[in-house]
């Protein structure tokens, strides 16, 4: 295994069974404190709305939760989906994070609403145009922050003259090229959307121009992994996940459920289908497995970076996954 790669984490601060909302947040707090402890890069934060089993919504309020509860890990977005914002708002908000938390703070920014659109709309004020002006709007971002912008008539403050970094988000080939356009890390949605990763990172690659904040291409990958010390109890482990993907397919969230012995009662085989198609780019198994399977993955995709998100329902059991991550990539 590549020593080099980065190791990071994704965290949507997911409700479990029996669990509320303050439950959610205590257990992304400790996964934060946990992979900080190990040696992870960054943790990233999701924005979601309208989801009543995920408590990521206030990204920007978590990641300062998050980032005030741990030490020096970097804590971003993963993404924070710009068309619902201001990139005004945003600015002072990263700009007041990167003020409270110097060189942690990691601004990841996503296209799609992160929810229905019926939501979208509630969020930004009947203006569903939002998405098309994404590209002007990163740049309106980075003005923001720039040390140019001291005789602009609209400033961010906190925010002018801070380096956060700013990163493209993407689960299709659309954000490979405007990431490779503005010469900004990418960062792959493989989690849930793996049907264009490779061909979107091989366009990243190919079309990227060398930037202010980055000389060459670098590529995040997404993934979900469940470790385990067997690979029979990590595919148990797993049910949690297919069945909270499950209920993305059939339009029946619930909160994250605790593992069966099977899938079998629970899916049909057309679902079945949909569900392992959204999770392709998902690692099960013991640590010999997750050594194979992994540098299969690194050697093909040539990643820079892993961030993994793992739904796993009892918080010993995901602790100790992200640790067994960490020994089989050291």
């Amino acid at each position: 295994m590549a020593k080099q790669l980065k190791l990071s984490a994704l965290d949507l601060s997911v409700v479990i069974e029996g669990g509320d909302a303050a439950t959610a947040i205590a257990r992304t707090v400790e996964v934060a404190r946990y992979v900080e402890q190990l040696g992870y890069e960054r943790i990233w934060l999701a924005e979601h709305h309208n989801m009543e089993y995920i408590a990521s919504s206030a990204t920007s309020v978590l990641i300062g939760h998050v980032a005030g509860k741990t030490t020096h890990i970097r804590v971003g977005s993963g993404g924070i989906m710009l068309p619902n914002h201001a990139p005004l708002a945003i600015a002072e908000q990263f700009g007041t994070l990167e003020t409270l938390y110097p060189g942690r703070i990691d601004l990841g920014l996503g296209r799609a609403p992160g929810t229905d659109q019926l939501t979208a709309m509630a969020l930004r004020r009947n203006n569903l145009n939002t998405a098309y002006h994404f590209p002007s709007d990163i740049r309106e971002l980075q003005q923001y922050f720039s040390n140019d912008n001291s005789d602009g008539r609209v400033r961010a403050f906190p925010g002018e003259g801070l380096d956060i970094p700013i990163w493209v988000l993407g689960s299709s080939t659309d954000s490979a090229y405007l990431a490779a356009e503005m010469g900004l890390p990418y960062a792959f949605a493989a989690h849930f959307a793996p049907t264009q990763f490779r061909t979107a990172i091989a366009l990243y690659r190919e079309h990227f121009k060398p930037s202010a904040q980055l000389s060459t291409p670098y590529v995040l990958a997404c993934v979900n992994v469940i470790a385990a010390d067997t690979d029979e109890e990590a595919h148990r482990l797993a049910t949690s996940m297919y069945r909270m993907f499950l209920g993305i397919v059939t339009n029946t969230r619930r909160p994250l459920q605790p593992p069966v012995p099977s899938m079998d009662p629970y899916w049909s085989p057309d679902v079945e289908n949909a569900v392992k198609q959204m999770t392709a780019c998902t690692f099960i198994g013991s640590p010999d497995s997750l050594a194979s399977q992994l540098s299969r993955f690194v050697a093909e995709t040539g990643i820079d970076e892993l961030m993994t998100t793992g739904n796993i329902y009892d918080q010993g059991a995901r602790l100790k996954s992200y640790r067994i991550l960490k020994e089989v990539l050291s």
